[in-house]
């Protein structure tokens, strides 16, 4: 899934048994349970990639969301749906040719985004004149038009937003922190129906204050070692954690009454009656970093 392009406290929480998350860029202002993330020198604020190779095409920062249940990770891979794959066909579509589409962040299989920032050059050509290349496209235009595509598609991914930004612009490069949310169920009661596949659920009782404790011994710079798994491939294992903390959220969707919500203020726990769901308690683990190593995070709620 930070002080980003799109807040996550402003959003509902979306979480598998991986991470949501959220990629800040540069612009404005990791792999499914963590990500290895490059950390590229920088001179002056520009990052030494190469430049966009079409004088002709716009740069186009795109913020999207997208449920990673379908999705056999964010990166393209051949015979899988990938988050990657399915945004590059609705921009094909869009355009009528082909583009390259790089993520801030990968993600893998399961992970949802609520905000993964990509970059993706388009060329627009006159479709009366071929040959004919005419003024870019305004961003909102390009929302809507992919968006379009991509709700033909199966629903599951959407362009949030898009601006233009400099040919040497990179999405992964430039990108300035990361954010991860886990949410964690705590109760004995079956799993809802509605958070498959969106929470972890622990049967056992979950200590709130001795999990905060906890976190504080990982904040800051530390070597990361024992925490990435055998095929992270970073040079390094250091990492600068800037965020690690949990708390208690509202545990689900279901919408009480005020009467119910009286009950509640009270912390009686009373027979709700017939077809009313016992709660959990949800805790919100978030870890926010500029980089993380291979599966880094998962490692913490695992």
């Amino acid at each position: 899934m930070t002080g980003n392009l799109k807040s996550a406290r402003d959003r509902a929480f979306e979480s598998s048994e991986r991470p949501s998350k959220i990629g800040k860029s540069e612009c404005s202002g990791d792999e499914g349970g963590a990500e290895e993330e490059s950390q590229q020198p920088r001179e002056s604020g520009v990052v030494s990639r190469p430049m966009n190779q079409n004088p002709r095409a716009q740069r186009y920062l795109v913020a999207i969301e997208y449920i990673g249940t379908r999705f056999s990770g964010s990166q393209k891979q051949p015979n899988c749906r990938t988050v990657v794959g399915v945004l590059e066909e609705a921009f094909h579509k869009f355009i009528g040719q082909p583009v390259s589409v790089f993520c801030s962040s990968r993600t893998d299989a399961g992970v949802h985004a609520l905000s993964n920032v990509c970059h993706v050059d388009v060329e627009r050509i006159s479709k009366r004149k071929p040959g004919e290349v005419l003024a870019p496209h305004e961003p909102l235009v390009v929302r809507r038009a992919v968006n379009h595509f991509l709700q033909k598609s199966e629903g599951d991914i959407s362009v949030i937003d898009v601006q233009c930004v400099p040919a040497d612009f990179h999405a992964r490069y430039r990108a300035c922190e990361r954010t991860y949310f886990y949410r964690l169920f705590s109760g004995p009661e079956p799993l809802s129906t509605f958070e498959k596949e969106r929470a972890w659920h622990v049967t056992d009782e979950l200590k709130l204050v001795s999990m905060q404790e906890a976190c504080k011994v990982l904040v800051g710079e530390h070597d990361f070692s024992s925490f990435r798994a055998s095929g992270c491939q970073a040079n390094s294992p250091i990492r600068t954690l800037d965020e690690l903390n949990v708390s208690e959220v509202v545990s689900s969707p279901y919408f009480p009454s005020m009467v119910e919500r009286r009950v509640e203020s009270t912390n009686e726990v009373t027979d709700l009656g017939f077809g009313m769901r016992k709660k959990h308690r949800c805790l919100v683990v978030t870890a926010r970093a500029r980089s993380f190593l291979y599966h880094q995070t998962a490692s913490w709620c695992s």
